[in-house]
């Protein structure tokens, strides 16, 4: 498993994140087996949200009561959590409160004295930056929250937090895979008039940003064909880019899961792919794109035969 320090921090990242969104109606058994498989392949970086579960803080609370951490435990693992959605409504909240309210909650749910890394969770458009500039302050000082970042955020939108925030923003998780890859599609067919894929629709240059200020990107729904259409692996809707996979996962002799996974975490941008599976042996299948180098033309390969436009 590779891994990195996340820029910004003291924070040793392995580059795939295992998420717990999914894990509200599972047994300890199961939440156990799943983290013991992540464990074991090297992924020692979890990812929470305060609306993760049937309530509010209900999949932090799975997690802790099902693998009841000891101190030495805790230390061991990254714990990654999120802030600012309003499940009563719903709508976003980026206010002071409400941030310092969902760490207490995300605290007490997840049976710990401090968040290693805290994200706004999606941009919030009556967001008042000098409130989360509040937030994150108080909570740095009280030693509740080690790092900061935020969630499918815009580089206009890191700019105006930056303007006002004094910590550094560590990463921004954004929907990325190879069939769902418009913030790196649309680098490529820059300037093609009458080309959709060169449509800029949220700011543009966002995976440069990211690279140019040190922010991590953080590739949500990697296996996702769509925004949650369905993933792509074994699709019939997808017959020339499994043909692809497959092909790489027997020269590489890993399973094909691994070969999405590696899509991703081969390009420069040091990019963390975050799983949201339940399902132990994918999660360990998915590990092991980690390490696999996949050369430039494999992965424009991969590209091209999602059906993505190469001039």
């Amino acid at each position: 498993m590779k891994t990195f320090t996340l820029p910004g921090t003291d924070i040793v990242a392995p580059n795939i994140v295992l998420g717990l969104m999914r894990i509200a109606d599972k047994t300890d058994d199961e939440v156990r087996t799943l983290v013991r498989t992540a464990r074991d392949a090297g992924i020692d970086f979890v990812d929470h949200a305060a609306g993760y579960g049937h309530e509010m803080h209900g999949c932090e609370r799975r997690f802790a009561e099902a693998l009841a951490l000891t101190p030495s435990e805790r230390d061991a693992v990254t714990i990654q959590t999120k802030a600012g959605i309003v499940r009563e409504g719903p709508y976003y909240d980026f206010s002071y409160d409400h941030l310092v309210g969902s760490v207490e909650g995300s605290l007490a749910a997840l049976g710990t004295d401090r968040i290693d890394v805290l994200l706004l969770h999606r941009p919030d458009a009556l967001v008042e930056p000098e409130e989360v500039a509040r937030a994150f302050d108080d909570l740095e000082s009280a030693g509740k929250v080690r790092a900061f970042g935020v969630s499918n955020h815009t580089p206009g939108q890191l700019d105006l937090l930056r303007k006002h925030v004094r910590q550094p923003i560590v990463a921004n998780q954004l929907q990325l895979s190879i069939t769902h890859a418009p913030l790196v599609a649309q680098g490529v067919t820059a300037n093609m008039l009458g080309e959709q894929q060169a449509v800029v629709i949220d700011g543009g240059g966002i995976v440069e940003y990211c690279r140019l200020h040190d922010i991590t990107i953080q590739a949500w729904s990697p296996f996702q064909a769509g925004f949650f259409t369905g993933v792509f692996l074994g699709s019939p809707d997808h017959p020339e880019l499994n043909a692809v996979i497959d092909r790489l996962a027997t020269r590489y002799d890993v399973p094909p899961i691994a070969i999405a996974t590696a899509w991703i975490t081969r390009h420069p941008a040091q990019m963390q792919v975050v799983l949201g599976t339940t399902d132990p042996e994918r999660v360990a299948g998915a590990a092991q794109g980690s390490d696999v180098p996949l050369t430039r033309a494999e992965w424009y390969e991969l590209f091209r035969a999602a059906g993505h436009r190469i001039p």
